[in-house]
């Protein structure tokens, strides 16, 4: 996720309900989706999974806490990604601040809550961790980044620096190694000799190392690749059971010497493991676009992500084809989350087909990135809200209650992952998107996508008697609908996300 400032696509933009459209009243455009079910593109390796950002929304004193986490633990996801990040320094860092005069700082008070009920939560299932923020004293500044007394008030400058005041290396891996321990050894043994018990014994599947570092103090491939390993040969010897995903871009396009790089295994120290590599995307519209456009925008940024992951897929394969990959940030960001920072800053109320449209262009990625093989298709984030990147949120801020994103994520862990057959598709117009699956147990589904904010009649040969499961605008923030099927044609509602079962 990208701090303010970061990004070349940003500035306010109002979303005003006359640049909305109903569709209600719009007449369904007729189309037909053909599946060739003989035509196997590849066995899915694939998981619907998504992003778990430490937010206030989460704290156990939050009205919505129990919503959010039981909410998590329904969608039953692997690769998870747990991130206790950036604008909340007292929730994320564990040492604040360096050891001095005898004493140090370690204070897991406050991180521990989320870090419990992230685990019971999602136990039973794999997930990624990264506290992605390193204690700013460890590198050389000026002066030391904020932390507010207040440790549900966001800031945006607590990242400062970029030589780190050990050159080694050690001080950070140390810090990691000792994180690490607290919450699978019971405990660790600081700097100045003393054991701290914390009674934790989780399995951490995997550790994430960092989050965007070209961005968060501007890492080179070079530096990051160092840091990797020395922080991975401080976990490893704390629990060698634990996995490493590295990079975790925010700007992918802009950074292909970052994996031809990182995926280079002559670049890093021998024997440290290339797990996984990691990286983001976000549709981002325009200053002077309206929300009719907005679907436009959203898929042509969508289809040019596309042709960056098949890039950097050829990098992998012919450098490191053992390591996997997830693609653990997607999501839309609306141009107002980039003011949020500025002082006397008042969100903008974002309008229901918003997040269709979010839910939408995460059902088409996944059923793109399917095809490419990629392993975790993470949908950013679970509970946001205003001050805090509110338009990548799954559920409303307010009453807990999921949203369509999160519903459309749900539809798809329900009903596709690992072991589906991929089939391919074809549809008579590119504004609806499918893609055939039968499962491992030679059950015949269909994804649908609705590209566009109008609904279309969609014929499919052969669909009488099965059903058709959907979250779009009427569904609002309710459970999928499920309708069965008399006839061969499917209506699919504007921005809509349907699977279309085949009766046996």
């Amino acid at each position: 996720m990208k701090k303010p400032g970061f990004t070349l696509l940003i500035l306010g933009i109002a979303l005003t309900a006359c640049s909305l459209r109903t569709v209600a009243a719009t007449p369904a455009e007729k189309t037909s989706v053909t599946v060739d079910w003989n035509q196997v593109i590849r066995v899915s390796n694939t998981n619907a999974t998504l992003q778990v950002v430490v937010t206030p929304l989460m704290g156990r004193s939050s009205p919505i806490h129990d919503k959010v986490f039981l909410g998590l633990q329904d969608l039953h996801c692997d690769y998870v990604r747990f991130v206790p990040w950036l604008p909340y320094p007292k929730l994320v860092v564990a040492e604040l601040e360096p050891p001095a005069n005898g004493r140090t700082s370690w204070d897991f008070s406050l991180l521990d809550p989320f870090a419990i009920d992230f685990a019971q939560a999602t136990e039973g299932h794999s997930a990624i961790w990264n506290f992605s923020t390193i204690p700013q004293w460890m590198f050389k500044t000026d002066k030391p980044g904020p932390f507010p007394a207040d440790p549900n008030q966001p800031v945006w400058d607590y990242e400062k620096g970029t030589d780190l005041r050990d050159p080694s290396m050690k001080e950070v891996a140390d810090y990691y190694g000792r994180l690490v321990s607290w919450y699978t050894q019971g405990g660790f043994t600081d700097e100045l000799g003393k054991r701290h018990e914390s009674g934790h014994h989780y399995k951490i599947d995997y550790w994430e190392v960092l989050n965007e570092p070209e961005l968060e103090h501007r890492m080179s491939p070079q530096f990051y690749t160092a840091l990797y390993d020395v922080v991975v040969g401080a976990i490893r010897k704390v629990d060698p059971k634990i996995k490493f995903v590295g990079a975790a871009l925010a700007n992918p396009s802009v950074e292909p010497q970052f994996f031809e790089y990182f995926l280079n295994h002559q670049n890093h120290q021998a024997g440290v493991p290339i797990d996984m590599i990691s990286y983001h995307f976000y549709a981002v519209p325009m200053p002077e676009e309206s929300f009719d456009v907005w679907p436009h925008t959203f898929f042509e940024q969508a289809d040019g992500f596309l042709d960056v992951v098949r890039y950097i897929q050829s990098i992998r394969q012919r450098l490191s084809p053992e390591t996997g990959t997830t693609i653990d940030e997607i999501g839309a960001i609306s141009t107002d989350d980039f003011n949020q920072g500025k002082p006397g800053y008042v969100p903008r109320p974002i309008p229901q087909p918003y997040w269709n449209l979010c839910a939408a262009l995460y059902g088409y990625l996944y059923g793109e990135l399917a095809r490419l093989g990629v392993e975790g298709v993470g949908e950013s984030a679970l509970a946001q809200l205003p001050g805090f990147y509110p338009s990548v949120s799954m559920m409303d801020w307010n009453t807990g209650e999921p949203n369509a994103r999160y519903w459309a994520l749900k539809l798809l862990r329900d009903n596709f992952g690992p072991g589906d057959k991929l089939v391919d598709a074809s549809t008579s117009v590119p504004y609806v998107y499918a893609l055939g699956f039968v499962g491992p147990d030679g059950k015949h589904k269909i994804l649908l996508v609705n590209k566009r904010n109008r609904p279309f009649a969609v014929s499919i040969p052969g669909s009488t008697g099965g059903t058709v499961d959907y979250v779009d605008q009427t569904t609002g923030n309710h459970t999928p609908a499920s309708m069965h099927l008399t006839g061969d044609t499917v209506n699919l509602g504007g921005l809509a996300v349907a699977v279309v079962t085949l009766a046996p």
